[in-house]
């Protein structure tokens, strides 16, 4: 990044450019959980604008924190659907995990490890910074990480592994997953499980005959939530984003090839 001015060069520190969206004149607000908590989640990113140099960059969404209540009631949800596992010994992995508000979320929980897999590495390093304060603050459960790579090319960890998604990116980058895992994860049946929200991509999961749905419907923000997103998604000087009381979501069960979606 260059700089501007009398000419002077060297020693002179730069400050970092904010990406487009996390500024106040691009319409930046802090949603409560950041207010509360002293954390740095808040922010809508366009994908357009999350570019970093890698082969996934055309495929990416947007950024944008999922809503504290809606990520809450997929964990109740799912914890009714009978894992394979006690929650402790399953791993979280929010892949496309941005500035982490998921993971912190999830490590409220008693996990055997939260894990974040970010592409953007500007992401990657707030949501590091996010994950320290959290442990600071004595609110981390469970062990919390975050890995800059494409998810696409990433291994899921050992044992059971609970999968979140809030429409990270676009239908190419889950068809290479899904392929991925159709490869991999013989032996597995019942210890990957998907929570997706705003399940844009619903019809690649459908396509795969390894996976089962376990729930499909609408997750309602709480009230306080659905106020804070109206409010920072009217603040955005384009409108380009709109955003509803509830989230589309669905729940899904890796259980082996041989078995066909289910109605």
């Amino acid at each position: 990044m260059s700089t501007k001015g009398g000419g002077k060069t060297g020693s002179a520190k730069k400050t970092p450019r904010l990406l487009p969206g996390l500024a106040v004149k691009d319409g930046f607000m802090r949603h409560p959980f950041d207010l509360e908590f002293g954390v740095r989640t808040s922010g809508l990113i366009a994908g357009r604008n999350l570019k970093c140099g890698r082969r996934a960059d055309r495929h990416n969404t947007a950024y944008f924190g999922v809503a504290p209540s809606v990520f809450r009631e997929m964990i109740v949800r799912w914890r009714r659907s009978k894992p394979a596992a006690p929650i402790d010994q399953f791993t979280f992995v929010d892949l496309g995990a941005g500035m982490g508000r998921a993971l912190l979320l999830a490590a409220e929980f008693p996990f055997r490890a939260v894990l974040g897999v970010e592409l953007n590495p500007t992401l990657a390093r707030i949501g590091r910074r996010n994950m320290a304060l959290w442990r600071a603050a004595g609110r981390a459960r469970s062990p919390i990480h975050m890995i800059c790579r494409d998810a696409a090319e990433f291994q899921l960890p050992p044992g059971p592994c609970v999968v979140f998604l809030f429409n990270p990116f676009g239908a190419p980058v889950l068809r290479r997953i899904l392929t991925a895992w159709a490869r991999s994860l013989a032996g597995r049946e019942g210890q990957i499980d998907i929570l997706y929200v705003n399940n844009e991509q619903q019809r690649e999961l459908e396509r795969e005959p390894g996976l089962i749905r376990l729930f499909a419907g609408e997750v309602r923000r709480s009230r306080a939530d659905a106020i804070a997103d109206h409010r920072i998604l009217a603040n955005q000087p384009d409108g380009e984003y709109a955003v509803t009381n509830w989230e589309d979501c669905s729940i899904h069960r890796w259980v082996g090839k041989s078995t066909r979606f289910s109605a």
